[in-house]
């Protein structure tokens, strides 16, 4: 595996690939990788000749300081399960070199920043606005992938890559989950074990819910009993549960071309973890 540090030194090396022909797909991550990260690599393995994963904690997308203080950082590990999977290059660069002056560009995606994470998180979005444009300029990828668990942020990507008209696909990838149904997430190891065990309850009244709205209950009857539910857990506090149409994330309306999800972001502890089911009802 390639191990590149400089954008420059990227571009000459995928340079020469592109020459001979060979596509590239692009897996970013912010690192302390899991098996849903290595899953992406995967997949992307399937439909690109070159897999590049770039590893990058982003400043700017947190809008917490002691969150990104507190995000965990394994680069040795992640490295391994790199090498292990196969993947031909990994894009590991400083904060300066990824912004060597400050980014002031600021990014519309209409009521999808505004809505969910983009409420309870000002300036998320353009966070990620900023450092995915930075990256695909830095990768030119065929393809990049993203995984389904931050629904939200692949559809502000998806809007990101038609606005700037990027020459890219974005191929969103089914979650991946642990043997107890909680979505496979790098916040899960900053969780103590009383807040890891009452996590698991999160996929668990996810599912509650999904049969219920699928048995006839109302949007509103299911939000208010998942509140409910959330509220009888001590560690946790909930920020939002939502059900929203697949398409744009307004609200849902029982029409046959349209696929509902509910999404979840609730605070276990000082740990936030969200969670999201599509539901078809058609």
């Amino acid at each position: 595996m390639n191990i590149l540090t400089q954008k420059a030194k990227l571009k000459e090396f995928l340079d020469k690939l592109r020459t001979e022909g060979k596509t590239i797909g692009f897996v970013p991550t912010m690192g302390a990788l899991h098996a849903g990260h290595i899953s992406l690599i995967e997949i992307a393995q399937h439909q690109c000749d070159i897999v590049v994963c770039s590893i990058f904690v982003n400043p700017t997308q947190f809008n917490d300081k002691k969150d990104l203080e507190r995000y965990p950082r394994t680069i040795e590990k992640d490295t391994e399960l790199l090498v292990k999977a196969n993947c031909n290059v990994l894009f590991y660069p400083e904060v300066d070199e990824m912004y060597p002056e400050e980014d002031k560009r600021t990014f519309d995606f209409g009521f999808l920043d505004k809505t969910l994470d983009g409420a309870f998180r000002p300036g998320h979005f353009n966070g990620v606005g900023q450092i995915v444009s930075k990256l695909f300029d830095a990768v030119e990828p065929n393809k990049a992938f993203f995984g389904e668990k931050d629904f939200q942020q692949v559809l502000v990507i998806k809007e990101m890559v038609r606005q700037l008209k990027y020459k890219v696909e974005i191929v969103s990838c089914p979650i991946l989950r642990e043997k107890d149904g909680l979505a496979m997430s790098s916040r899960n190891t900053l969780l103590n074990e009383a807040e890891r065990s009452a996590a698991t309850l999160i996929p668990k009244i996810m599912q509650e819910a999904k049969s219920d709205f699928m048995n006839g209950a109302t949007t509103d009857d299911v939000k208010n009993s998942v509140k409910v539910k959330i509220e009888l857990e001590p560690l946790f506090k909930l920020d939002y549960f939502e059900i929203r149409n697949t398409r744009d994330l307004n609200e849902y309306k029982a029409k046959a071309d349209e696929e509902a999800v509910m999404l979840i972001a609730v605070f276990c502890g000082r740990i936030r973890l969200i969670d999201n089911l599509v539901v078809k009802l058609n």
